[in-house]
């Protein structure tokens, strides 16, 4: 099955959540509701939603609970790009304004706050403390990756230990806990709550170096940001990680010019990826991805095969290894 068929065939699932994520917003102060309808159509494949969909479903579980948890997961992931549009300051989000550079960065940071606190009181109807326990940890984890970001922004000293604290914090946990509440719905053992929970964390770290590659490589009409976007800001990822381990101290000089520059001009671009070619940057970075995806898909293996495992892998193999 392709990635469309895929979702495709789980629709009816993701449309159940998309109507409990829209009847949540109707209830409440406009300015709420403005704001995360903004967020919530601007795109997106809602990959969060739909792994606790899927991961509930290869135990058999469907209706009101699930679409309760890919809400849940999915207000928490929204108000952390809401949050970190006004910490990086960025004016585009997939391809379109940012919230808080239409509605203001007062506004959207109280909008973020609501809808934190609102996936935590849907989640707590749920009745699973395991959930909860996932979910506040992964949103502790969240804010503790971005101030762990916001400490190496601009340093070229940064550790690949580092950046994985960074990612897991940012991406990995709350994909962890997606998986982990969706095995927990559907009534597993604990070994495959586990195998589910590791899954998520695995493919969490892998998709985020994905994305983090592509701020390089990407067609910006595609990527729905400019290119150099993380380079510009400051932010150190894989890419960047792997290319100051191989260059001599010329390289080294320059490259933190740039990184330390208020802007980011198409030479600097240029200069970087003539670098990344050089020292083969971007193909070891891929290399990372591709090893924890596989150790993601290993997981896996404790399942018999089914629609619902076939598309789990699948998500991970279009997510890690999208293109430009």
């Amino acid at each position: 099955m392709t990635i469309d068929e895929i979702w495709e065939y789980y629709r009816e699932d993701l449309n159940a959540a998309e109507t409990m994520i829209g009847k949540t917003l109707e209830v409440v102060e406009p300015a709420i509701a403005q704001v995360g309808n903004h967020l919530l159509s601007s795109g997106g494949k809602r990959v969060r939603p739909f792994l606790a969909i899927v991961s509930a479903r290869l135990f058999g579980a469907r209706g009101d609970e699930v679409s309760t948890l890919a809400c849940s997961v999915e207000f928490i992931h929204s108000a952390s790009l809401i949050h970190d549009d006004v910490v990086d300051g960025a004016s585009i989000r997939r391809g379109g304004p940012s919230a808080h550079s239409v509605y203001g960065n007062q506004v959207v940071i109280l909008v973020g706050d609501f809808l934190y606190a609102n996936a935590l009181r849907l989640a707590n109807l749920l009745k699973r403390q395991t959930i909860m326990d996932a979910l506040c940890t992964a949103t502790a984890k969240m804010s503790e990756g971005e101030l762990v970001q916001l400490s190496k922004t601009g340093s070229i000293n940064i550790t690949e230990d580092d950046y994985m604290k960074i990612i897991r914090g940012k991406t990995a946990i709350l994909i962890s806990a997606a998986c982990q509440g969706g095995a927990v719905l559907g009534n597993a053992s604990g070994e495959q709550e586990a195998a589910l929970a590791a899954f998520g964390l695995k493919f969490g770290y892998a998709f985020q170096m994905a994305d983090d590659i592509l701020d390089y490589v990407a067609v910006e009409s595609r990527l729905g940001k400019r290119l150099g976007k993380d380079l510009e800001e400051g932010k150190i990822t894989l890419p960047l990680i792997n290319l100051l381990k191989e260059v001599g101290d010329d390289e080294r000089d320059e490259i933190k010019k740039i990184i330390q520059s208020d802007t980011l001009a198409e030479t600097d671009l240029a200069y970087m990826n003539h670098l990344f070619k050089k020292h083969k940057s971007i193909e070891k970075s891929y290399e990372k991805a591709q090893s924890l995806l596989n150790e993601a898909k290993a997981e896996l293996d404790i399942f018999d095969d089914s629609i619902e495992k076939e598309s789990l892998i699948a998500l991970a193999d279009y997510a890690v290894n999208r293109k430009k």
